[in-house]
């Protein structure tokens, strides 16, 4: 099946279970979805029980591979908050019309996402024409998917001659690792491995230079942000507070054992990954460059790099509506 049938597929499916979407907390718990291996400082508030204390309610933790499986499980109301969504996946999943909004700008974190070339292939930035006709593993829908066509298009590979392989990062890794695919593009603990086995085309500085930014959202469907709106800024309150926990700089030594252990990685790895992550305050992510108008300018241009590569149907006319700035105004 071609890279485009595949997405669209994925997209459909989320598509029809936005029609069912019934994204309502039951008043005695919350679902919040997250990733694995992928540090944040909101786990010291998970584990602490900070967010069940703040929000009267008893929180349950869920971790997923990728954002696309974020979507799906909010359209069908397993899932009320996902934490860490990559813009990619938000904007896939909009675009199909699913009723999803953006609450804050978890993390930016432009050398924490990647795709990573086969040692063996001896390939680099100078030599990326060679990859035509390659195997590539790619998570469909997510930041790294966005990255990856934005790379090939700067390298002027083109994207048919590629044989692209849909699959979540640790997939990927384990690829790379075993040969099986010349190409594996994905973040966190899964992209670490990946570089074991090979080297990147791009740093993080140069992919922005190029426009390509990498950063995720806190997201929830629209209905359940309207229905508990309280509930929605106690939760984005203690993340904030977390956030500047750590933005403070004094707390990382009782925060990162925490954290680490949360998010199943050795202290050493998740500190060296969270030194690639930046975690904007309150007001940053009120300002301009974020939800000011740049992340949904950002968003648009996202959604148009997919159509235009025939990976989505069609983009919204804007993403404006798609991002609510009341949960974290309310904490100012």
């Amino acid at each position: 099946m071609k890279l485009t049938s595949k997405l669209m597929s994925a997209v459909a499916g989320v598509a029809m279970l936005a029609g069912a979407q019934s994204a309502n907390a039951d008043g005695h718990s919350l679902t919040v979805g997250y990733f694995l291996e992928w540090p944040m400082p909101f786990q010291f508030g998970k584990v602490n029980g900070l967010y069940d204390e703040a929000l009267g309610t008893t929180v349950n933790w869920v971790a997923f591979d990728t954002g696309t499986a974020m979507s799906a499980a909010m359209a069908s109301g397993d899932v009320q908050i996902s934490v860490s969504q990559g813009v990619p996946p938000f904007v896939v999943a909009t675009s199909a019309g699913q009723d999803l909004q953006a609450i804050d700008v978890a993390v930016s974190y432009s050398e924490n996402d990647n795709c990573v070339v086969s040692a063996g292939l001896e390939i680099d930035k100078d030599s990326a024409s060679e990859l035509s006709g390659k195997k590539v593993a790619v998570p469909l829908g997510t930041a790294a998917h966005y990255g990856f066509l934005k790379q090939m298009d700067h390298f002027g590979v083109d994207i048919a001659s590629l044989d692209i392989v849909n699959m979540a990062p640790p997939e990927g890794a384990a690829a790379i690792a075993q040969g099986a695919v010349d190409m594996a593009c994905g973040w966190g603990g899964a992209l670490r491995r990946m570089k074991e086995h090979g080297n990147v085309l791009l740093t993080g500085a140069e992919k922005e230079e190029l426009g390509i930014l990498v950063f995720d959202v806190t997201t929830a469907p629209a209905d359940f942000v309207a229905e508990n709106a309280e509930m929605v800024e106690k939760f984005v309150a203690v993340t904030a507070e977390m956030n500047a926990k750590w933005n403070a700089g004094d707390s990382k030594d009782e925060m990162l054992p925490v954290i680490a252990k949360d998010a199943g990685m050795e202290l050493a790895d998740a500190e060296s990954t969270m030194a690639t992550f930046s975690f904007p305050s309150v007001e940053e992510q009120l300002s301009d460059k974020w939800f000011g108008g740049g992340s949904q300018t950002f968003m648009k241009g996202v959604a148009d790099v997919f159509v235009e590569a025939g990976d989505v149907e069609n983009a919204l006319d804007s993403y404006e509506g798609n991002v609510n700035t009341a949960p974290l105004s309310s904490n100012q």
